[in-house]
């Protein structure tokens, strides 16, 4: 048999294999393709959000206990009505008001952590959480940046706050229960001391944390 011939035929198992994985590829892109077609703009960039891993920007506040480890047993969720960013970072570390929080999430996501979970941070003041008083010293503080009773969480915010609390959530086991507004332990606190002194500034809106709750039940 001529050798041209011989070895025309050796190539061909190979070259039906090229061909064969050039197809493969061709199959999977195109319906990667399809798939995000067929997504509308916003499944689209929730998908997007989904998989994105946040900035994250050590930011200490020195208004801690230094003496006290947090016991770690619940969640509150605040917003900080300040106008920017620097504004809100620039409240919860000065040592003139003594508030702080653990961490602050800005609009795009990022998150500003001001201290580790285990450390006790001045955020809720007066309040109450499953009868129990002192949120401060077994709660975990997170500060949105921006007003909802004004505007909205952004979806950044809430997918960072997600990925921020599923750790802490399993470490510590954190009921859902537990995870509430700033408001809802203040008015525990008004209705188990109805006499004592305690103010009524509203806080994380009830519409946007029950979105904020939905979608966090949705990724645990």
């Amino acid at each position: 048999m001529d050798n041209s011939v011989r070895n025309t035929k050796k190539s061909l198992p190979a070259l039906a294999q090229t061909l064969f994985s050039v197809a493969l590829m061709a199959v999977f892109s195109f319906c990667i393709l399809h798939t995000n077609a067929t997504l509308s703009p916003q499944e689209n960039t929730v998908a997007k959000t989904q998989r994105k891993t946040f900035k994250v920007v050590k930011y200490p506040t020195p208004n801690i206990a230094h003496d006290k480890v947090n016991d770690v047993k619940g969640v509150i969720l605040h917003h900080t009505a300040e106008p920017t960013i620097q504004h809100s970072l620039r409240v919860l570390t000065v040592g003139k008001r003594k508030v702080g929080a653990h961490v602050v999430i800005d609009t795009d996501g990022t998150r500003y952590i001001m201290a580790e979970a285990h450390v006790v941070t001045f955020h809720a003041g007066p309040s109450v959480l499953a009868e129990r008083n002192g949120c401060n010293y077994f709660t975990v503080g997170i500060e949105f940046q921006g007003n909802t009773i004004e505007a909205p969480l952004t979806q950044e915010q809430i997918d960072s706050a997600i990925e921020y609390l599923r750790p802490i959530i399993s470490r510590y086991k954190i009921p859902l229960s537990n995870i509430v507004t700033h408001e809802m332990v203040r008015n525990a606190y008004k209705q188990k001391y109805p006499h004592r002194r305690c103010s009524g500034k509203v806080d994380i809106t009830q519409a946007e944390y029950k979105r904020f709750m939905s979608q966090l039940r949705a990724k645990l």
